[in-house]
């Protein structure tokens, strides 16, 4: 099993629409509109941070916030691949034994203190930190000499920063929240149970035309 912050989302949503999506891969979510507009933004973010490129026609509302990112001291790493193994030891994002993966939009280091940033273009009406806190436990491991991480949700589109802090002390504390989570997607690997759970996008957003809550609410 190799899991990251969406699929662990997606498993909790509904294990059977996850098994379809990113087991057996026999369905194909279409890329909405919304999401290739993420993408966009999120390469000329980091074109801008790391290689100085301007920003395309459509995106120059982001320059100050992205000025105001560039300005922090530290190395920068922007798009910043993580990986985990099953002992919660740092390894390549596409090692044979990577367990968790995650993705760092903007990784800065200076000395015993990070910050990981993540680019949000929706409203932050449901803002959720999650994301933050698994990639900051992943920034301890890599980087032994940082004590804290120092982590924000960025939505560029409506200008607004969700801040979160996380400390090494802690680290152990909040592994103990993941860990049951993840040992039930473990246990629906070895088991091969995928059950069907309702929840919001039954109605109109699933793909998994087989599931008998399809259509349903």
């Amino acid at each position: 099993m190799k899991w990251s912050y969406s699929s662990l989302s997606l498993f909790q949503q509904c294990p059977k629409k996850y098994h379809h999506l990113r087991v057996l891969k026999d369905i194909v979510e279409p890329q909405s509109e919304q999401m290739r507009y993420g993408l966009e933004l999120h390469k000329a973010a980091e074109e801008y941070i790391r290689d100085g490129v301007d920003l395309p026609p459509g995106f120059e509302f982001m320059r100050e916030s992205l000025e105001q990112l560039k300005a922090l001291p530290g190395e920068k790493y922007c798009e910043y691949k993580l990986g985990l193994t099953r002992d919660l030891e740092p390894c390549e994002f596409f090692a044979d034994d990577v367990w968790w993966r995650g993705i760092a939009d903007l990784l800065v280091i200076n000395g015993e203190e990070a910050r990981v940033l993540d680019y949000k273009t929706g409203k932050d009406k449901y803002a959720d930190t999650k994301q933050l806190e698994i990639l900051s436990l992943a920034v301890f491991k890599k980087f032994p000499q940082v004590k804290v991480v120092k982590a924000g949700l960025l939505f560029v589109v409506h200008t607004n920063f969700i801040k979160a802090k996380y400390e090494r002390e802690k680290e152990m504390e909040l592994w103990k929240k993941w860990l049951p989570e993840t040992n039930r997607m473990e246990t629906a690997y070895e088991k091969n149970v995928w059950n069907a759970k309702q929840n919001f996008t039954c109605k109109a957003w699933c793909p998994v035309m087989t599931c008998p809550h399809n259509g349903k609410r």
